[in-house]
């Protein structure tokens, strides 16, 4: 069937009024790629990231998680911070808690820079974590590539900030007075 000559007249008009349809109709928002993050040491805080990453974090926050088969250690020395920060080793005895984000994929490269993974500070390791009941897996945390052979304890500064985003995302009070036992000890050795 052929279209007439008032029809072909007709069509950049109809054009014009389905699009102006078209962009009345609400769209739904796109969804921006994102990849879990386990934060242990001072990442916990979202504050803190926040200071790193350069916006808020806090909306990123899923909750706390655990890690079976790792313990907490203070095994690198920050030059940043001049002070030991936190690691993780394998144990098949112990549970390291932690903070479960959602984080979008435009902070992977500021986080790896944060975690100086080009310098050979920490390295990427993909987990799997308990939150709420649910395994969450392919999460993404980070660990010390060369690991002191005795743990460093960690200054005021760290220490505060690392209990801050503990309490702050719900870590359970057990582990809390755990951790905060754990860095007192190492304080008080050195």
């Amino acid at each position: 069937m052929r279209a007439t000559s008032s029809e072909l007249q007709e069509a950049p008009t109809q054009f014009f009024r389905y699009s102006q349809q078209r962009a009345n109709v609400k769209q739904l928002p796109q969804i921006e790629p994102s990849f879990y993050y386990f934060a242990y040491g001072s990442c916990m805080c979202p504050v803190d990231l926040k200071r790193s990453l350069g916006e808020n974090t806090h909306a990123f926050v899923i909750g706390p998680a655990s890690l079976k088969d790792y313990r907490l250690g203070f095994y690198r020395k920050s030059q940043l911070r001049n002070c030991g920060v936190l690691d993780m080793v394998p144990d098949p005895t112990s549970t390291v808690e932690g903070v479960l984000y959602r984080l979008p994929w435009r902070l992977s490269e500021a986080l790896d820079k944060r975690e100086e993974v080009p310098q050979g500070g920490y390295r990427r390791e993909a987990i799997a974590v308990h939150h709420n009941g649910r395994l969450y897996q392919n999460v993404r945390t980070y660990v010390v590539v060369d690991k002191l052979a005795e743990e460093l304890a960690p200054n005021d500064w760290y220490f505060n900030v690392v209990l801050r985003g503990a309490i702050t995302c719900g870590l359970p009070e057990s582990y809390c007075w755990q951790l905060f036992n754990h860095m007192y000890k190492l304080q008080q050795r050195y």
